[in-house]
């Protein structure tokens, strides 16, 4: 079975976010002062991994957990462990700040997550903490490292750049990844959410722009890697004699809808079917329903998919969020 959309494109990626909570208040991320959901809003681990099952019978390849930062949830671990055995799951991803890696690196490799995203926006100490409000350089540091130990299949490093906060460390972050056998995702910051610390417009470096200043260190060749199939949103060059790869995902500059394959469930079951719509399917309310057979879920899922939006219209005009709702809300 497969998931279509009403454009034809092939639904085979969810990304769960498992948790709204962070240990960090990143500045594009979030605001200082936080109200986080109530407990009975949020799915159980019971419900996650029952929506994991049903969403692999729908044809779905590959699921990646966020959150919110996923490993403050108690029990991420449990369904770590419980989605990597369902039968027919290609690859069970997570994307983390990094600031636990260091005691769960192992946990979560043995469980099956075979690919593990962490974020990293400095190398500078002083810098990360000013981006993350609380961040602990050395702790991100020490995760990296334990990712490294426990033998990710990959370990991709994302920065989302900011011309007057980090996109002078460009430079530098490429050279870390490149002398730890490490991929690196550039991302343009996304109008989530209403935030205080900057304007947005004011902040934004292109995808090109970036390039170009890494051209002038090395010689970026587009990627031959045969597992980077270009479905998802970057767009991923390398170094010769170097096995990382170098991305850059474009919402602004590089539209990259036509080929998009993901749908997005949220930590109270909302179930996304656009970064940038609104246009969405209350699955806890079917979850929860007093008869919620897997079969009436899976219908709803099949039928939303006819909803989902041929693209998203950020748009930089004005530092107005274009969607009000944050990105530990979004689900990473």
């Amino acid at each position: 079975m497969a998931l279509l959309d009403g454009f034809g494109r092939t639904i085979n990626y969810v990304r769960l976010s498992i948790t709204d909570r962070c240990d960090l208040r990143c500045v594009y991320c979030m605001a200082e002062e936080m109200t986080f959901l109530p407990r009975d809003q949020v799915l159980s681990i019971e419900e996650f991994a029952r929506l994991g099952a049903i969403l692999v019978e729908l044809g779905v390849t590959k699921l990646r957990i966020t959150g919110g930062e996923p490993l403050v949830r108690q029990g991420a671990i449990t369904l770590m462990q419980r989605l990597g055995q369902i039968p027919g799951l290609r690859e069970l991803c997570l994307t983390t700040n990094g600031t636990r890696l260091s005691h769960h690196a192992q946990a979560l490799r043995d469980a099956g997550v075979s690919r593990i995203n962490i974020s990293l926006d400095s190398l500078n100490p002083d810098r990360f903490r000013q981006m993350t409000r609380y961040g602990d350089l050395s702790q991100v540091l020490s995760g990296i490292r334990a990712a490294q130990q426990a033998g990710f299949e990959r370990i991709k490093l994302n920065c989302v750049v900011l011309k007057h906060y980090n996109a002078d460390e460009a430079v530098d972050l490429v050279r870390f990844a490149l002398d730890e056998g490490l991929d690196i995702s550039f991302i343009e910051e996304m109008p989530l959410g209403r935030i205080n610390e900057h304007g947005r417009a004011a902040e934004f470096v292109s995808s090109e722009e970036l390039r170009r200043s890494l051209g002038k260190h090395w010689t970026l060749h587009p990627s031959i890697n045969p597992g980077n199939t270009q479905a998802g949103p970057a767009r991923y060059w390398q170094v010769s004699d170097y096995g990382s790869r170098i991305g850059f995902i474009s919402p602004h500059s590089d539209n990259f809808c036509s080929s998009c394959n993901r749908i997005r469930v949220t930590a109270t079951g909302r179930l996304l079917l656009c970064l940038g719509q609104e246009h969405s399917l209350d699955l806890r309310a079917h979850l929860r329903a007093r008869e919620a057979s897997a079969d009436a879920v899976r219908n709803a899922i099949v039928a939303a998919m006819a909803n989902k939006p041929e693209r998203h219209r950020f748009d930089l005009a004005g530092d107005e969020p274009q969607i009000l709702r944050f990105m530990n809300m979004t689900g990473g």
